[in-house]
């Protein structure tokens, strides 16, 4: 909508330019055309042109920006700001003695172009010596603060935050996340997110509806347990239909790190540039690596495809199958790790009891 509304702004304005500066022509030259109204048709619709032309340049350059701006760090767009505008005035204190000189009538035009060019010129020395010098006012605000002190070096970044999916919160394993410590940053949960768990809340299916509640029943003990990080934030898009559009939407506008355990959304931020955290992803890799030779404390749960084997299952659900194994069943027993399979169903460990291997 926005960049509807820069490009039509230059329209419009190139058309006025060029129906009025009709006007401006000498008189000599108004005397040879033949048809004032039809000159004005075709100065208003070159002007029209090049306001079309002047106008997309002008919505790309603006995008432009708004990407850096987005993807800057907030310690360099505060210094940045702060030095703009010191530079402007700055310019502002030193320039104002040349408005008070007597300059002749024909020199006028000096006044306003010097104010112009002074006032860039000092507010691009502002913003370079931001860049330079902003990132030591951490350390003036906080002198004694390591930490603030790291920041201002760019030694360490801020945390991003974090925007919680609705079916990662349905999932139920980010408040035992939360609980180890691991998670940092704030946790963002939008509230088009919380509409969509009401709405599978009150779903008809019965399925459905446990899982929505499960879902609200987690976000309200997460919240309570930390008030001061989770943050229920009230953005919504009415242009963009589904949620999932619109947990990307966000996570770009804000820089922020998408907390999801869906396969597709997860492809589909990724490939718009998006973080993205998948807690699938982290269960995987934080999966124990058993090596043969390793040593397993397993219960055997049942009969494995051939009758000598055992089968059991590690607390992450990895099914182990023990070879000569099936006289332990409903026991625990000390077994080796023989070997592993991975396959796209998951992974597979073999083991054989310690005590064949012993034999």
């Amino acid at each position: 909508m926005l960049d509807a509304i820069i490009i039509l702004s230059f329209i419009i304005a190139g058309a006025g330019i060029g129906f009025y500066g009709v006007d401006l022509l000498p008189n000599d030259a108004l005397a040879q055309v033949t048809s004032l109204e039809g000159l004005s048709f075709v100065t208003t619709g070159f002007g029209a042109l090049i306001g079309i032309a002047v106008g997309l340049v002008a919505q790309t350059t603006y995008r432009r920006i708004q990407r850096q701006i987005r993807a800057m760090p907030i310690d360099a767009l505060l210094s940045r700001s702060v030095g703009l505008v010191l530079g402007l005035l700055v310019a502002n204190l030193l320039l104002a003695p040349i408005f008070l000189l007597p300059i002749p009538h024909e020199f006028d035009f000096i006044k306003p172009l010097a104010a112009v060019l002074g006032s860039v010129m000092f507010a691009v020395s502002g913003v370079n010596l931001a860049d330079i010098h902003g990132r030591t006012l951490l350390r003036l605000i906080n002198p004694n603060s390591v930490e603030s002190m790291l920041v201002a070096e760019g030694t360490l970044k801020p945390a991003a935050t974090k925007i919680l999916d609705t079916s990662c919160i349905i999932d139920g394993r980010i408040e035992d996340l939360l609980g180890t410590g691991f998670l940092e940053g704030q946790i963002l949960v939008p509230q088009f997110v919380l509409q969509e768990l009401q709405r599978i809340a009150d779903a008809s299916n019965d399925q459905k509806r446990v899982r929505g509640r499960r879902g609200l029943d987690i976000l309200n003990r997460i919240q309570e347990s930390y008030p001061e990080r989770i943050i229920i934030h009230p953005a919504d898009y009415d242009d963009v239909t589904t949620v999932d559009a619109k947990l990307v939407r966000l996570a770009q506008e804000i820089n922020g790190t998408l907390l999801t355990n869906d396969y597709n959304l997860n492809k589909v931020a990724s490939l718009q540039k998006v973080n993205v955290l998948n807690i699938n992803n982290l269960a995987q890799a934080m999966r124990p690596a058993y090596l043969p030779g390793d040593n397993i404390e397993l219960k055997i749960l049942k009969q494995g495809k051939e009758p000598a084997q055992g089968v059991g299952y590690l607390d992450d659900g990895t099914m182990v199958v023990v070879e000569e194994g099936g006289s332990y069943i409903g026991g625990e027993v000390s077994v080796i790790v023989t070997g592993a399979l991975q396959t796209s169903a998951g992974r597979m460990i073999f083991a054989r009891p310690e005590e064949s291997v012993v034999a």
